[in-house]
């Protein structure tokens, strides 16, 4: 990778495969929040979540450039002091609930292209994440970055071939149906819970040197997370009176398109972003857990790392079978978007640019 790629678009596209699976995969998380609102609505309230993100992860990349804060652990510290220990309790319960919808999705998109068990590919998926773990931080930054660029690709041929399509009725959507309500409130509470993935970015921050790299790369990634969820959208309001009531909006999508060909292209990408997050979120603990390897003047043992994260996910979807993954879904993803609210998307906002603005103080929080 080239510097201006590491500096400026490396982390936009690490946040995005952070995001995606518990953002959009399958389209249903865009249909929850944002179909309320109507399409003009839906897309305002995209927006509000991109400006968000981009204004959380600005103040969140030059806090942890400064303070070489590359793990979340050291993060928090450094933004909630002793409280630090909040996030990594909320971290881990969206772990298991996003690790535990990944399972079921995995094993539902193996069913369908390959007709092999459900279980087959919930533990499918399982290896291949624990096998990029073991891995380093650069294999699994070319990995995340190779992913995403397919996942765009895909994404674009996508919404053309949408517009292409059915491009009158998407246009009909958007002429006639009146602004909704809740639009502002609906961006907001999305980006609360997805924002949470930031600890997913940090170890790529190393790249960074200067205020302006972080602050553009900060800028650009609220952008970069969200432009393949938009791209969704238009190509569901093609159907906007039909698509509330589908499980599966991706698949409902594909089978209008009438083209077997494509549907496994998509699949396959969806299949990619599940690993992505996995990876992003999974690598997150990794570096938390070395960080303290590296505090007592140890290396964290490499077979530790792929270990410490297969066991979390085999949690994960013992946990969607126990609880339920709809109970799990309404539920979990309901209550941690007010939880990052407040112990994220405020505190960067207010303690973080507070402590930018008064250097000191940064060095002072990290010795807590």
């Amino acid at each position: 990778m080239n510097d201006f790629f590491r500096r400026y678009l490396l982390p936009g596209f690490v946040f995005e495969s952070a995001v995606i699976a518990g953002g959009y995969a399958t389209g249903r998380e865009l249909v929850e929040f944002f179909l309320p609102a109507g399409p003009w609505g839906g897309l305002l309230g995209m927006v509000v979540g991109m400006l968000v993100w981009s204004a959380v992860l600005m103040v969140s990349f030059e806090l942890a450039r400064v303070a070489r804060a590359y793990d979340y652990r050291s993060f928090f510290k450094l933004l909630l002091g002793r409280g630090w220990f909040l996030f990594e309790i909320a971290y881990l319960l969206l772990i298991i609930i996003i690790m535990a919808v990944m399972g079921a999705a995995a094993g539902e998109i193996t069913h369908s292209l390959f007709g092999s068990p459900k279980l087959t590919g919930s533990l499918s998926m399982i290896a291949a994440t624990g096998l990029l773990l073991f891995y380093s931080s650069a294999t699994i930054e070319k990995f995340l970055t190779l992913s995403v660029g397919y996942l765009y690709l895909v994404y674009v041929v996508f919404v053309i071939w949408s517009c292409i399509a059915f491009g009158d009725r998407i246009e009909a959507s958007f002429a006639a149906a009146p602004l909704g309500d809740n639009w502002f409130k609906a961006g907001l509470t999305y980006a609360g819970y997805n924002v949470a993935t930031i600890p997913a970015v940090l170890f790529c921050i190393r790249h960074l040197s200067r205020r302006r790299e972080a602050i553009i790369a900060g800028a650009l990634a609220g952008p970069l997370g969200m432009l393949p969820g938009v791209l969704f959208y238009i190509a569901m309001m093609g159907f906007y009176d039909e698509i509330g009531a589908v499980v599966l909006p991706s698949a409902f999508l594909l089978a209008k398109l009438q083209a077997p060909w494509f549907e496994w292209a998509f699949q396959i990408a969806v299949l990619l972003t599940l690993v992505d997050t996995g990876v992003a979120m999974l690598h997150a603990i990794n570096e938390r857990v070395a960080k303290v390897y590296e505090e007592r003047y140890q290396l964290m043992p490499q077979m530790l790392r792929p270990a410490l994260s297969v066991a979390l996910m085999v949690v994960s979807v013992y946990a969607a079978a126990g609880v339920g993954l709809v109970d799990l879904i309404a539920q979990g993803y309901g209550l941690l978007t007010y939880v990052f609210i407040v112990i994220l998307i405020v505190p960067v906002l207010t303690i973080g640019i507070w402590k930018l603005r008064q250097p000191t103080r940064i060095q002072s929080s990290i010795t807590l």
